[in-house]
Order: structure tokens, then C-alpha cells, then sequence
């Protein structure tokens, strides 16, 4: 019989006890901890995970200021080295280190002996084309095995990894690639999706020409099916080399192939802002601090196990991604502890033609996925599409659900909880893979806290004052037993999570359970002060390890500081310890974002606090107002903007996109804004309600509130936003004739 499981922050917190005499009775407790006394946290999972360096590092956090903290001083790392750790065990155990899928249906498997040799084919690839530590190699590749195989190639030999998204247009993907001069190109004819093949060759021969420093170009016959297309598809491409060569060398280099250890702060990869105005910021972490912030997220939080260790055996994870998205960066992770990832490219809602938002479920039921993950917007879009899992196939391996990228609904969230609530009974009564007799079992048993019912929602967010509305009256039943929400929060910026889950603390619909260990994450002020039960500026007091190195070519750190750190005054906020720091330790960090923190530690945001509304007094987040209007079966999608400005009397107009074959007549508007009576307040009416095609949105699927607002409290087109960092550019010229008819007016 197989032990019950044992959630993984459990598991650290038993090691605390044992190897550290530490024992917290609440999880505030332990997150007190981890905030306070930085270097003893840091030390603990480092020892916990057994990272491996052969030098040793002389300080946990050598110097602690932001931006600029010195960490793990002395130590060494690599990505790749920590994900190779895993091959041969893995392998024993007869667990696949990557499974994918395409649109087509086109399966592939790849054992951890393969993607070993794949990666070390490439590194001496790469090695012999004169790729050195430091030199930066770009892709141009969609969410399949080969950008994970291309990845851990470049840093394994100390290259710096950035990818872009084969659906990005050649001027986006410029506006990131110039800005890094990347010496290797590593690109795909083509991809598919929404089912429709797009040839990409045209693209990749302009980014040869437009990139002076590319001295390699690497191919990989993504769409190609017979040897015929291949090679056409390669001497189109002419002069390149084929990724499938490049990968295919199997003699005694590559067998004997190890990455080399390079500093902690190393630099991995470059990833990039959503870029609204302006250039995007290439934003450059290291080795070490992604590596060691990404175990402790994955699996401490997010409870996702080694798949060959017994007490997660045969995991399997899947968070939905493009290339463009840092859940992209975030699913390779999975590699980092020996978990199996699971991937899909393509259209998660089906084509245009035959929209299918059962797509992603059906292939989660048929690989056999124990995390299921997606962008908040995907579960919105299933419970619009009236998605019935039960029609799916068989979902009972799934039993944690993750979140992010917007915040999740409760509707959302009481919809999939409704959905898993027969999914999970079934899953309860079925026996889990056995692993091997010989294995060590951990002793204790798994304690599900009760399900807990929500507070009413709240309607008006402001400054020292809630106001709380009547309990709204979901539309789904209250399970017996809930599924795990994993709804988390972090950013590109940082490549981690400051909010997330916490396998054994109540959930509340709507709500995020925690602040992560080792982020010191405040809501603020006006007056820069941390408050509790009121909205307020998420800021992160104190340094984590995988806040940025640096910013590509950003003289004396200017973007950087300006991005994060300008806001409030150096020294202020800064408490390691209990005690002050001085102005020398620098700034905290501000992140965007509105949060409140309730008094249990379950935690709201509520959209960006650069896009907030502000009506006759009262703050809120865009967030709510959305969950009031989207709950219309009739509305798809919306934005609001607030066009309060420098004493200006607010103006407040709504925009919504409608199922087809509706229309905005006054029978529509009028659910609209007794939608938003009824949910928030008479206050957040908007003056005026437009139905529009499409809500502008960027690349990585944000509502693009603040250029919209900009837009319409009169600033020019090309100040505000940039086409090419636009999911929908085409949607502009609307708004754009609509900001010029208020002028006129």
C-alpha cells in the first residue's frame, strides 16, 4: 500500500526540525523567519536541495542593498548542471524528461539519457562555432522539447539564453534582439497554431540581416514533415545548419561532456518587460539566484515533487506557455528537481473556426498530468465556453490547479473547484503508481484543512476604509472537497513569485494563501508605512536572489533603479532583523501592483496600481470591476480606464467586447451596470458604456489600461504605447479615432 502524500513545504519544515532545532507553530511564523534572518532562510535551502558547488561560497548575502546584493560570494553554479543531476536516477526509475504534444497531435518523448546527449551534442555544437561564457544566443522557437534542449545547451557552456515567440513579428522580436546582439540564432521554419500552419523562414532571413552580430544561424524543420520539405526548408534558410545535425553527434565528447560551473552570478538569460512604450527592458538574472529561487518556488509553494522520489512518484507538470510568457521559463524549472514537464504547442482555445477550450483538458487526461497550470484568462475562458470536464477523459491524476498572469476570479475558481469536485472524489479512489518496495517512505499523514467558505466580496477598496458588499451567491455549489488552487503572483522582472500557495493553509476563492518565504512583501501607503486590511503598494522589503543582475546596456543601473527603486527613499522600509538600515542599503522594491493583505495572510491584487481607478475618492483596482461585468454570459472581454487626471473631474468609460451576434442595446447596458450596482457600488458606474471588437492587450495577454488612458487624456499614439509589443495591433485605430473625437469635443 502506498503512503499517503506528504506536501513538499511539510517535508522542508520536518528538515528544519530535525537539522536546524527550528520549529514554527504558523506558517506566519516561518515566513517571519525566512524575511528576518535572511542568511540562515537562504543556507537551509541551499543545504535542503543539496546544491553542489566545488568552491565554496564565504557569505550567504555578502551585501545587503538593492538594487546590487552580493549572494552566495565565492560559490559556483549552473542551470544545466543542477538539471543533469537527475538523468541517471530518473531514468532508473523509467520517467520521461519531457512529453509533448503539438495541434497536429504529433507526440514526442524525451528519456533523460537523450536530452543529456541532445544537450551536449549542441554545447560542443555551439563550442566549436566560438561561442564563449558571456556570448549571448538568440532563439526564435514555440514551446517544444528543442527550446528546452537549445536552452540548456547555451548555459551549459555559460552562454546567455533569450527566446521570443514565433507569433512575434519581426520588428517586436527586433526591438528585444538588437538590444543584446546575440552571436547564434537559433530559429524554426515555422509553427502551427489555431490551425493554421505560418511560415516563419521570411522572418528568420530579415533577422539575419537586421542582426550584424549573428555569426551562426541554427534551423530547426519545426513544420517540415518528409526529408524533401526538410530540406528545402533548410536551404531557404541557407547558409544555417540543421538543429537536428547539431543535435545528433553521439561519440565520446558528448558522453564525456560536463557544463561548466561558472560564477553564481553568472548571467543565464535575458528576458523582457511587456515594453508599452519605449523599448523593452532585457532584463538579466544569473544562475545561481534563478536556480535556487526557482526550487524553492516550485517546490516548496507550488508543491510540485520529484517525479522519482517516492513520495511524488510519477509527477507530471504542465503549465501552459509560450515562449514569450516567463511560464515558459517557469515550466522548465520543472527539470531543476527531476519532475517530468509536459508540454503543448499551440492554441489551447482550437481554431478560430472551431473554437475548443477542452483541448488542453483532453491532453492533461491523456498524458496523465498531476499540475495542471494555465493564465488565469484560461480558466475564464473555459467556464465562458461552458467546458463539462466530465467529457474530457480521465482527470483524476490532476490534483493541483495553478494560476497567474491576471487575477483569478472567483467565479473562475468556484467553476473549476465545482468541475474537479467528481474529478477528485475519483482521483481519492484510486490507487497511486507503487514506487519501488526498497524506497523510503515518509511517515506522516497528510492533514486536509476544511474547505473554507468565502467572505463577501468587496466592492469598494480604499485608503483606511472597506466597505463590505452582500455575499454575491456563486453560481457553483460549495464542494465537499476542494481541488488545490495554486493562484500566484510574481513577475518577469524577477523570474519568481512574491504570492502564491501553500499546500496546507485554507483556500478562499478569489484570494492567493500566502507570502512567499524569503519575500518580504508589504503592502504600503501613501505614506510609505505597511498596512494590513487596506490596499496599498506591493513592495518587497528586502532582497531576494533572483531580483535582476543588471539591465542590458542600462548606463549606471538608470532603468533599472527607475523600473523598481525610485519611489520611495533609500532606507526606507529596510528592516532585516527588526532593525532599521540606513540610506546606503538603497531603496525597496516597488513592483506595480495594488495588494492588500488580509489578517489570516491570504492575499488580493488588484491590478496594476499605475492603472487604478480613483472614483469620487474611492480606490480601486480594475480587477473587481472586471469580475462584475465578465460574469455577463453576454461579455467576453472588457476594459475600463479612469480619466481622472491633475484635478480633472472623473470620466470613467467602459469598453466590452460581446459574444457574437449580441449588440450593446439598452437592455445589455443595463445588466451591465446592475452588475456593477449590485457587485461593487453605484460610485463605479461607468459615465459611458462602448462596445468594441477587441480589448487592446500585449504580448504576454495584460489589458493595456494605462496607454489606453494615456491615449485618451490626450497624448500622441507613439508616446504611449508599441504596436509591436501588442498581442492585437490591428484594435488601435478605434481607440485612436475615439481619443480624437473626445478632443474635437
Amino acid at each position: 500500500m502506498t503512503a499517503p502524500y506528504v506536501p513538499q513545504i511539510r517535508l522542508y519544515q520536518q528538515w528544519l526540525a530535525e537539522h536546524r532545532g527550528l520549529h514554527f507553530d504558523s506558517y506566519d511564523a516561518l515566513w517571519q523567519w525566512s524575511i528576518t534572518e535572511l542568511d540562515a532562510f537562504w543556507q537551509s535551502i541551499w543545504d535542503y536541495f543539496d546544491l553542489q558547488s566545488p568552491t565554496p561560497h564565504t557569505a550567504v548575502l555578502a551585501q545587503n542593498v538593492m538594487p546590487g546584493a552580493r549572494w552566495f560570494p565565492g560559490a559556483q553554479a549552473n542551470y544545466a548542471q543542477q538539471v543533469m543531476r537527475h538523468a541517471q536516477p530518473a531514468h532508473a526509475a523509467g520517467f520521461a524528461a519531457v512529453v509533448a504534444r503539438n495541434e497536429k497531435g504529433r507526440r514526442t518523448e524525451l528519456s533523460w539519457p537523450e536530452l543529456q546527449r541532445q544537450v551536449a551534442s549542441l554545447a560542443l555544437h555551439l563550442q566549436a562555432q566560438g561561442v564563449k561564457p558571456g556570448d549571448r544566443v538568440a532563439a526564435y522557437l514555440p514551446n517544444i522539447p528543442e527550446a528546452m534542449v537549445a536552452f540548456l545547451a547555451t548555459v551549459s557552456i555559460g552562454g546567455v539564453w533569450s527566446i521570443c515567440a514565433p507569433d512575434m513579428g519581426t520588428n517586436a522580436v527586433l526591438d528585444r534582439f538588437r538590444q543584446i546582439e546575440p552571436v547564434v540564432l537559433i530559429a524554426c521554419d515555422g509553427v502551427t497554431y489555431g490551425g493554421r500552419d505560418v511560415d516563419r523562414l521570411a522572418v528568420v532571413q530579415e533577422l539575419r540581416a537586421a542582426l550584424p552580430s549573428v555569426r551562426h544561424v541554427i534551423v530547426h524543420t519545426n513544420l517540415a514533415e518528409t526529408e524533401a520539405q526538410r530540406a528545402q526548408a533548410l536551404q531557404s534558410a541557407a547558409p544555417c545548419a540543421s538543429f537536428a545535425q547539431a543535435t545528433a553527434r553521439d561519440d565520446a565528447a558528448v558522453r564525456d561532456f560536463e557544463p561548466l560551473w561558472l560564477p553564481f552570478d553568472h548571467p543565464l538569460w535575458i528576458v523582457y518587460s511587456s515594453g508599452t512604450t519605449g523599448l523593452p527592458k532585457p532584463i538579466v538574472h544569473g544562475h545561481g539566484g534563478t536556480l535556487i529561487v526557482g526550487l524553492a518556488l516550485k517546490i516548496l509553494h507550488n508543491d510540485i515533487g520529484c517525479s522519482y522520489e517516492a513520495n511524488s512518484w510519477g509527477e507530471r507538470y504542465h503549465w501552459y506557455s509560450s515562449t514569450g510568457w516567463v511560464m515558459w521559463n517557469a515550466q522548465t524549472s520543472g527539470l531543476l528537481n527531476g519532475t517530468t514537464c509536459v508540454i503543448f504547442d499551440g492554441n489551447p482555445g482550437g481554431s478560430k473556426e472551431r473554437p475548443d477550450w477542452t483541448t488542453l483538458w483532453r491532453f492533461a487526461a491523456e498524458e496523465g498530468v498531476t499540475f495542471f497550470g494555465a493564465g488565469a484568462a484560461f480558466f475564464a475562458n473555459c467556464l465562458k465556453a461552458g467546458v463539462d470536464l466530465s467529457t474530457c477523459g480521465d482527470l483524476s491524476s490532476v490534483r493541483a490547479l495553478g494560476t497567474t498572469g491576471s487575477p483569478l476570479s472567483e467565479d473562475a475558481q468556484r467553476w473549476g473547484t465545482a468541475q474537479f469536485r467528481k474529478v477528485q472524489e475519483q482521483r481519492l479512489n484510486t490507487v497511486r503508481p507503487e514506487p519501488p518496495s526498497d524506497r523510503t517512505v515518509p511517515p506522516p499523514v497528510r492533514t486536509v484543512p476544511p474547505p473554507v467558505r468565502p467572505e463577501p466580496v468587496e466592492g469598494l477598496i480604499r485608503e483606511g476604509l472597506r466597505q463590505a458588499q452582500p455575499e454575491r451567491g456563486g453560481a457553483w455549489p460549495e464542494p465537499e472537497s476542494d481541488i488545490w488552487w495554486c493562484n500566484i503572483s510574481g513577475g518577469t522582472d524577477f523570474a519568481g513569485a512574491f504570492i502564491g500557495g501553500h499546500r496546507e493553509l485554507p483556500q478562499t476563492p478569489g484570494r492567493m494563501q500566502c507570502r512567499l518565504l524569503g519575500c518580504a512583501v508589504e503592502a504600503w501607503n501613501e505614506q510609505g508605512q505597511p498596512v494590513i486590511d487596506e490596499v496599498g503598494e506591493l513592495v518587497c522589503a528586502q532582497p531576494i536572489p533572483s531580483m535582476p543582475l543588471y539591465f542590458v546596456g542600462d548606463v549606471e543601473h538608470r532603468r533599472l533603479i527607475g523600473s523598481y527603486f525610485d519611489t520611495y527613499p533609500p532606507g526606507q522600509g529596510r528592516k532585516p532583523g527588526g532593525g532599521d538600515l540606513d540610506a546606503l542599503a538603497g531603496a525597496v522594491w516597488r513592483h506595480g501592483d495594488w495588494l492588500r493583505i488580509h489578517p489570516d495572510g491570504s492575499c488580493v491584487i488588484y491590478g496594476r496600481s499605475d492603472a487604478t481607478i480613483n472614483r469620487h475618492g474611492l480606490r480601486m483596482g480594475t480587477s473587481e470591476l472586471y469580475s462584475a461585468v465578465e460574469a455577463l454570459p453576454e461579455v467576453m472581454d472588457s476594459m475600463v480606464v479612469d480619466l481622472e487626471y491633475l484635478g480633472r473631474e472623473s470620466y470613467m468609460p467602459l469598453f466590452v467586447v460581446l459574444r457574437e451576434g449580441q449588440v450593446l442595446d439598452a437592455a445589455t447596458r443595463q445588466r451591465i451596470v446592475d452588475s456593477i450596482r449590485t457587485a461593487l457600488s453605484p460610485r463605479f458606474v461607468p459615465n459611458e458604456i462602448f462596445q468594441v471588437a477587441e480589448v487592446p492587450r500585449t504580448l504576454s495577454g495584460k489589458k493595456q489600461e494605462l496607454p489606453i488612458k494615456k491615449l485618451l487624456l490626450g497624448q500622441p499614439l507613439e508616446k504611449v504605447i508599441n504596436r509591436e509589443a501588442m498581442a492585437n495591433p490591428g484594435c488601435l485605430d478605434w481607440y485612436v479615432h475615439f481619443a480624437a473625437q473626445r478632443t474635437a469635443a
